[in-house]
């Protein structure tokens, strides 16, 4: 019996999965993966604009529909392991405790490869930071002297994803996924985040951008295969092939 394939996201606000790995998600749902997200705040104070501009809006009510809104985006991507660990953001901060919670998460899901932020974001220093985490919990998970007992981690990829101002991050896409075939899926997550309303056509535009470098990537003119959407991500570690 094949043992079955898992992936990890680590998300810095409940929203973010949704813009910049959404399609990543479906898609590997529709292989069989079974994806785990794990959402380390709701951006509640500083991703939800929208929600605070009503009148007698409260902290908690403006969590209680960011909540709501990534549980139903999960539900349009067929995800149904979504964790959220309510830390506060704004800034986000992760103690030793949180960081062995997270441990213990990837140490359980064990994933064959991980996604997170751009590891420099000026604008959003939330972003950053939850990729230093990853690499640290990444790090600690490996560690046979952490936890003996537990099964350690090996070595998955650390998928980068894509930026809201890709110029000024210093990130640079290796990988170009094609997800025309979950496309669908994905905007009706991106429809499920009314808070952020005015990026539900950015995110568009940026999924079809990348079907055009997908294509270009993969033959050009000459060949190459046709995308109409797809999802940019930039590698950590060095990769190891049997051939090119």
């Amino acid at each position: 019996m094949n043992e079955i394939k898992t992936a990890l996201v680590i998300s810095a606000h409940s929203a973010d999965f949704v813009w910049r790995c959404g399609g990543a998600i479906a898609l590997h749902r529709s292989l069989g993966y079974k994806v785990t997200v794990v959402c380390l705040s709701f951006g509640e104070r500083g991703e939800s604009a929208k929600l605070w501009k009503q009148e007698g809006m409260t902290l908690e009510a403006v969590k209680k529909a960011r909540r709501i809104e990534a549980e139903n985006a999960a539900k349009a991507l067929d995800l149904s392991d979504i964790r959220f660990f309510d830390l506060g953001d704004y800034p986000l901060e992760l103690d030793r405790e949180a960081k062995h919670r997270l441990v213990d998460v990837i140490r359980e899901v064990q994933p064959a490869f991980m996604l997170s932020h751009s590891q420099y974001d000026p604008y959003n220093t939330d972003h950053m930071y939850t990729t230093q985490v990853a690499l640290e919990t990444r790090m600690i998970a490996q560690a046979w002297g952490h936890n003996p007992g537990q099964k350690v981690l090996g070595a998955p990829q650390l998928y980068l994803f894509e930026p809201h101002q890709t110029e000024q991050m210093g990130w640079k896409p290796d990988t170009f996924l094609d997800i025309t075939p979950v496309w669908e899926r994905k905007r009706a997550a991106i429809e499920c985040m009314a808070g952020q309303e005015h990026l539900w056509e950015y995110y568009t535009r940026v999924a079809q951008q990348r079907a055009n470098h997908f294509k270009r990537n993969s033959g050009g003119q000459s060949g190459g295969r046709d995308c109409k959407y797809a999802e940019a991500f930039q590698s950590v570690f060095p990769r190891t092939v049997d051939e090119l």
